[in-house]
């Protein structure tokens, strides 16, 4: 302790690290101060009818109307509002604001938008991909098809406790596609030795597994036991063997897409000394971590499910919490959504978030009821101080938005998209063509193709995380490169051209009436007098450098794409 002080460590300081020879018999029994982390305790009550606004500071005014429809529209959507939109709601907020807002977050939740929008978040959390990752990263022709259930599951609303135990054993409730969570991990089906592929596979179900819905790091026990948190190596394999039926590897031979459950072949679940896939230990039954309760005899894959998705387990009542709350403040109540075991942070208001956790299954587990008691609070709808960065495939689907280009066909196989030259040459032939059917090219980002070895650079660019492992929570990068493209790229070109085409066909030559159709397309709000008389001189210095009007327009619409009110959502 006295060096992690020495460190200016105040939080959990790790024991030695124990790698034993035997981590069954050698395990540490669970301590009762071993369940007094603030995680693992059960939901604080909060008395009376008590919501976000009573545990929460909102002194900053409320946002006006046009800021609050852009901000909901991105936030349930991943789109922004079109310029009718905009005008209905500044009308209606003006005659009866609660009724307006309410009807229009009941449309946006109803629309088929937020499904595609927040399926985002959760496939980064599933460590999503089209392909394998390593060497060869070849495609998984099926893939998609998870991530249409993912899609398909938000906007029904499936409650939230079922959508999530579909994800571990659908298979075993009549839905073996929602089992594409489990082997959406990266594999390297050609690899030399086969048990070593399959431990691989499992380490990483077991891992994901943990922290998607524990919000723990219990991959840290593959090897040892965990030096934070009360969880052995032991306990580690007990979570991994729910899963060691459903893994039996076969040379070259891809993974799933969905689970299968294999019934001869198998070998015995065992712990690993040390980590080493061929150095199986002691045999051990499917058990949660000791931490959190007893086992009852016999558990499958169903009722470790319905365990972790309960609303007797706080602590995944509170990850999941936190993680709702990170995607529409921008950050979450505890600083590590990935980690909320002894080397995470506590939350900011522990109040809110027991609140929010019990709020859940209070809703009866329906996330769009969730969603619309945060966005209606007036903790929400105040003025922001910190303004959320779009990420690449919002920013890539607003380019398209707001040129009218954006081609809102659902489902089916991932689109690839066009590469730039520099990149493609260096790709084999295959991984550089680009889907035949340009119409294809516009379609929303949740369906274009992921490749895990190579992001398309306007994601890559703008912190899409490369799928090797789970993500809870994506950086927000401000670097020069991401300047370079919006300014420079043939996509942002194209975009502004289009916006100029349509604009100069509507209003002529008029420059208030183009400036002003301009501004409520990218922004949704009016031109200030200031902006008209900026624009105004913009236009007209730069009639005088391009060929034409209508490049000259192309560039002040590139102007706007490139500014911060475009990129950032306030």
């Amino acid at each position: 302790m006295f060096f992690c002080l020495m460190l200016g460590i105040h939080g959990a300081c790790a024991a030695a690290i124990r790698a034993s020879s035997d981590p069954v018999k050698e395990e540490r029994p669970i301590k009762p101060e071993d369940k007094e982390h603030w995680a693992f305790k059960p939901l604080q009550s909060t008395p009376g009818n008590k919501g976000i606004d009573d545990l929460t500071e909102h002194s900053l005014p409320p946002a006006d109307p046009a800021t609050l429809i852009r901000r909901i529209t991105f936030d349930l959507t991943g789109l922004p509002p079109t310029p009718v939109e905009v005008t209905a709601f500044r009308d209606a907020a003006i005659r009866n604001p609660n009724p307006a807002l309410e009807s229009l977050v009941d449309k946006l939740l109803a629309s088929p938008r937020y499904g595609e929008h927040w399926a985002q978040w959760w496939l980064d959390l599933a460590r999503y991909a089209d392909t394998d990752g390593f060497e060869y990263d070849a495609e998984r022709n099926r893939a998609w098809q998870y991530r249409d259930w993912v899609i398909d599951a938000l906007n029904r609303d499936m409650p939230f406790d079922a959508f999530v135990q579909h994800q571990i054993a659908g298979d075993l409730m009549g839905d073996e596609t929602a089992t594409g969570f489990l082997f959406s991990c990266p594999d390297m089906p050609d690899l030399n030795n086969q048990n070593e592929r399959r431990h691989v596979l499992l380490n990483d179900i077991a891992t994901t597994v943990g922290a998607v819905g524990l919000g723990l790091t219990v991959g840290c026990a593959q090897c040892h036991d965990h030096p934070y948190d009360p969880i052995s190596q032991a306990d580690f394999y007990r979570l991994r063997a729910f899963f060691d039926n459903t893994v039996l590897t076969k040379n070259s031979k891809p993974l799933g897409p969905a689970v299968r459950i294999f019934n001869e072949g198998i070998p015995a679940s065992t712990v690993f000394v040390r980590g080493d896939f061929k150095r199986p230990g002691p045999e051990i039954q499917p058990a949660i971590p000791r931490v959190f309760g007893a086992t009852p005899p016999k558990a499958d894959r169903a009722a470790l499910a319905q365990w972790l998705a309960s609303k007797d387990n706080p602590l995944f009542l509170r990850t999941m919490a936190n993680r709702l709350w990170q995607q529409h403040f921008g950050k979450p109540l505890a600083a590590i959504p990935g980690d909320l075991g002894h080397q995470g942070e506590a939350p900011t208001n522990p109040a809110l978030l027991d609140w929010l956790a019990a709020e859940l299954p209070r809703q009866n587990w329906s996330l769009k009821r969730l969603h619309k008691v945060i966005v209606m609070s007036q903790t929400y709808q105040q003025k922001t101080t910190t303004p959320t960065r779009l990420t690449g495939e919002m920013l890539r689907d607003a380019m398209l938005s707001v040129s009218g280009q954006l081609n809102l066909k659902p489902g089916g196989p991932g689109v690839k998209l066009p590469l730039p030259k520099e990149i493609s040459s260096t790709l084999l032939k295959s991984q550089a063509e680009a889907t035949k059917d340009v119409t294809e090219h516009t379609r929303r980002s949740i369906y274009t193709f992921a490749r895990r070895n190579l992001r398309h650079p306007l994601f890559e660019l703008f912190d899409r995380p490369d799928a090797q492992i789970s993500c809870a929570r994506r950086n927000a990068s401000t670097t020069a490169p991401q300047a370079l493209m919006l300014l420079n790229s043939d996509f942002a070109h194209s975009i502004a051209a289009k916006i100029a085409a349509q604009l100069n066909e509507q209003h002529g030559s008029d420059a208030t009436a183009l400036i002003t159709a301009a501004t409520i397309r990218c922004f949704s709000r009016q031109p200030t007098p200031q902006e008209i008389e900026l624009g105004q001189k913009f236009l007209q210095k730069q009639t005088a450098l391009t060929p034409d009007f209508r490049e000259a327009l192309a560039d002040y619409c590139l102007a706007l794409l490139n500014s911060n009110e475009f990129v950032y959502v306030d």
